[in-house]
């Protein structure tokens, strides 16, 4: 009788993490599509009555300046509160001192050095922008700590409540002071405003986590855990936003502005479906870390879901891109479609390399993560710059294309084979997605030359497509659903 109690009372466990993941994923999801959502209605306001492409480029030169020093403003420590075993309240005051402390350091290196960055990327007008905009850096590094706390928990409503605050906020700052002619610094004025009240917010949320403290011992072990991943990280915002840097330098700021919306497009898919799974990806991934084969199993079905809702409108934005900016921005906007197509490929394999960082993260592979960022950089600085020369943005998307294809994917595959995550199951994660796509693509092309561009024939034509992708990925159901195999389940019940 007892080994049959204990039978029956070890399994809860598994379950409820389960449970925790899904409820925190379908939260994260609806979150990010709304807030996205939002930010693109925002963004289509802006650029079609207030900002032209040069304000843009401005404002993207501040965003990507600002991006790289997010990816490592708390030394990677943050990470350690989702990560580490045991109470984390325990060494939660080191890391907020740790992540504090390194942020406005890295303000402050900003503030001094804001004039010289800006002309160097070819904007010499970002100086005050930047200034005002990097404080954000400050505001994203206290807040680092009940931000992690909120993540371990897979607590996801809240998360999605603090952002509301964040959009809402900073929303309301940018279109006002845009109204009022504020030009680029409206978005620095309402990124700082949302900041903050999400730092507020934060902190009500997790109560109690806003706390300092120092301890050496635990210092030393969260720098020797943090820096390799803060590093690696950098590296790979630096990977995701060189392109930005080497068009402002090389090109005109007209160029720059076109080529920052069609970035921006192309990273619609990227946030709204990434960046829902990252938020609990990380965390489920580490709580699989020590079972191979549960974590390559809950890898390959993360995949799998990840491409199979972002190949879609991947292939509507390539395949559509003239109409769609025509219509969504302004006639102004067309030459940023001619780089759109380009982009999207390049945000599915930045879709897939952020899932897999992830993956490698939580299984302690940090050495091999700086390695990858390490080799994509160096390669794409010159490949970028070369074809900036040949073809201005269009040449500077597909040189993205050309070293994430050709280089970086098959390092990362090396690199989660040897993690135990084998060719095959990313393979199979990603072959009825891929299909998919193919026939959607050739769906909506053909329907667009034999319909045309009009808002009904785009409805119609997009509409078709996605009937065809759906068709063509039913097979894969069951294994999105995490359901065994046929053969399998045939022989458990023999």
């Amino acid at each position: 009788m007892t080994g049959t109690d204990t039978s029956t009372q070890a399994p809860p466990e598994a379950p409820s993490l389960g449970r925790k993941v899904g409820s925190a994923a379908r939260w994260s999801l609806l979150n990010t599509v709304v807030m996205r959502l939002g930010n693109f209605v925002t963004g289509i306001i802006l650029a079609r009555f207030f900002l032209g492409p040069e304000a843009w480029g401005i404002y993207g030169i501040a965003q990507t300046v600002l991006l790289v020093l997010l990816s490592a403003n708390e030394l990677g420590v943050s990470l350690a509160i989702v990560r580490w075993e045991g109470d984390p309240r325990r060494f939660a005051p080191t890391v907020l001192t740790l992540s504090a402390s390194s942020s406005c350091l890295l303000y402050a290196v900003l503030f001094t050095a804001a004039p010289a960055v800006a002309r160097v990327l070819g904007s010499p007008e970002a100086s005050g922008i930047l200034r005002v905009m990097c404080v954000c850096v400050v505001l994203d590094g206290l807040s680092q700590v009940p931000a992690g706390f909120l993540t371990r928990e897979f607590a996801q409503g809240r998360r999605m409540a603090i952002d509301a605050v964040n959009f809402v906020l900073s929303t309301g700052v940018t279109l006002l002071l845009a109204v009022e002619g504020w030009g680029a610094m409206s978005f620095a004025w309402g990124s700082v405003a949302g900041n903050a009240a999400a730092l507020v917010s934060c902190c009500l949320a997790a109560p109690g986590t806003l706390r300092f403290g120092w301890d050496r011992e635990q210092a030393r072990s969260l720098l020797r855990f943090g820096l390799p991943l803060a590093g690696a990280s950098m590296l790979a915002l630096g990977v995701v936003n060189v392109d930005t840097m080497v068009v402002g330098s090389a090109l005109d700021q007209l160029a720059l502005g076109f080529y920052v919306l069609a970035f921006n497009i192309s990273g619609w898919p990227v946030r709204i479906i990434s960046e829902a799974a990252r938020r609990v990806s990380f965390a489920g991934f580490s709580r699989l870390a020590d079972s191979p084969g549960a974590l390559a199993g809950g890898f390959g079905r993360a995949l799998g879901v990840v491409m199979t809702g972002t190949v879609p409108l991947c292939v509507l934005l390539a395949a559509l891109a003239a109409p769609i900016v025509g219509l969504v921005y302004g006639d102004r906007w067309l030459p940023a479609a001619a780089a759109l197509p380009w982009l999207m490929a390049l945000g599915l394999v930045r879709i897939g390399c952020e899932l897999a960082y992830d993956c490698l993260v939580a299984i302690g592979r940090r050495r091999s993560l700086i390695g990858v960022q390490g080799l994509w950089l160096v390669i794409l600085i010159p490949v970028l710059v070369v074809g900036a020369g040949a073809g201005g943005i269009v040449g500077v998307a597909q040189g993205h294309v050309l070293v994430a294809g050709a280089v970086v994917v098959p390092v990362f595959l090396y690199a989660l084979h040897r993690g135990g995550v084998a060719l095959r199951t990313v393979a199979r994660a990603c072959a009825w997605p891929f299909l998919g796509g193919a026939a959607m693509a050739a769906v909506v092309l053909g329907l667009e030359r034999l319909l045309g561009n009009g808002v009904l024939a785009l409805l119609a034509t997009a509409a078709a497509g996605s009937v065809c992708y759906a068709l063509c990925i039913l097979p894969s159901l069951g294994f999105l659903r995490g359901s065994p195999p046929a053969g399998a389940t045939a022989a458990a019940g023999g």
